[in-house]
């Protein structure tokens, strides 16, 4: 039996996100983001550290864009192996794009692309931020 106080709550709490929908997702918008790899890949193996490593980074990007369909440019892929299998870098900051697919017979109106963003000195202080593309 439910307490008669949390079943209205529920019905409000259903009524008032009943008309609200995600539609944030549908827009294309870049972002960048720093993924802290040294904790994703606490205690794997040596040999599967940096194969992880980009699993982790894709479902990273899945869970910040909404998009399951995700891909990894070649620059950040040898960004992450640059020191080896085993010795991947603790931080690595990344762009993330979403796009509107191409692909017509593509069953996902939207990809993320995901790109490093070279030349960063220090993770100290950086924050997530949008971006605007000009390009």
């Amino acid at each position: 039996v439910v307490p008669i106080f949390i079943k209205q709550w529920y019905q409000r709490r259903v009524a008032i996100t009943a008309g609200k929908k995600r539609q944030a997702i549908s827009q294309v918008v870049t972002r960048e983001y720093t993924i802290n790899l040294h904790k994703r890949i606490h205690g794997i193996g040596f040999k599967r550290r940096a194969p992880r490593a980009i699993k982790e980074i894709k479902k990273f990007a899945e869970k910040m864009m909404g998009t399951p369909d995700v891909r990894i440019d070649t620059r950040l892929n040898k960004h992450v192996w640059h020191k080896g299998v085993k010795n991947v870098p603790f931080r690595v900051r990344v762009r993330l794009a979403r796009k509107r697919n191409e692909d017509e017979d593509s069953i996902h109106k939207l990809y993320t692309l995901v790109t490093v963003v070279e030349g960063i000195e220090s993770f100290k202080g950086l924050t997530t931020q949008n971006v605007d593309v000009d390009e």
